[in-house]
């Protein structure tokens, strides 16, 4: 703009000298002067040229900045889906409190109390599917199971593995009939090659979860095992669906 303001003065002088060289005009004017008025004509022809030029910079500047704006205004619609549809099995970052020194030394004796815990206590947790991992598994195999709907299923996955080794952990005489019966059947359904692994089977998705043994989840089950999720064990009847 200071361009603009600076070349509008200067067209602004020049017009008022030659308003001054045309009212002398009115009288004779001497050979000289008829040739100072062409040269000032000359001139401002000139600067309107120049003039011209920085309207048209100026315009497609303008230009460029409204497209500018309309690009960070999609931005900022994008942003806000992405924050008001976050996938419910994203993990979600606790909100700071006062005192980081104190925030970092509850965070270390809670590594400590993890550490103490016994492996026994442990349990084994399948990780969700990334994007780009749900992006590698072949149309074919996907159908019309969505990306949602394939961690939906890891998080059925996870909750039967949870309840399932919780029980294991507890003493029998903590237990009550039921719970006792479910957790003889899980050492039933162990053997040699389970061993060190946490695994499910069919009757445990049943127990716990209200999840479908049909083909749908089976596809899933495959999708699973295409991301190295999981793997099946056969053996006694019984298909052992092994976390990796």
């Amino acid at each position: 703009m200071s361009d603009l303001e600076e070349i509008s003065g200067h067209v602004h002088d020049r017009i008022s000298s030659l308003r001054h060289l045309l009212d002398l005009s009115l009288v004779a004017l001497p050979q000289n002067k008829m040739k100072k008025l062409g040269q000032e004509l000359f001139a401002l022809q000139t600067l309107l040229e120049e003039f011209d030029k920085c309207v048209d910079n100026q315009r497609a500047r303008l230009n460029d900045l409204k497209e500018l704006e309309e690009s960070f205004q999609k931005d900022l619609e994008d942003v806000g889906h992405m924050k008001d549809n976050v996938p419910a099995h994203m993990p979600k970052r606790e909100a700071p409190t006062q005192g980081g020194e104190s925030v970092m030394k509850q965070s270390e004796t809670l590594q400590q109390e993890h550490v103490k815990k016994s492996s026994r206590s442990f349990i084994r947790e399948m990780d969700f599917i990334t994007v780009s991992e749900f992006d590698s598994i072949p149309q074919y195999m996907r159908g019309r199971v969505s990306y949602e709907q394939l961690n939906a299923a890891v998080q059925s996955i996870n909750t039967s593995v949870t309840a399932k080794y919780k029980i294991l952990h507890q003493s029998v005489k903590s237990l009550n009939n039921h719970s006792r019966k479910l957790q003889q059947r899980f050492k039933e359904q162990e053997s040699k090659d389970t061993r060190g692994h946490f695994f499910v089977v069919e009757d445990d998705f049943r127990e716990f979860t209200q999840v479908k043994m049909d083909k749908r989840f089976q596809g899933i089950l495959s999708m699973l095992r295409h991301c190295q999720r999981l793997k099946e064990l056969r053996g006694g009847g019984l298909t052992r669906y092994l976390l990796l």
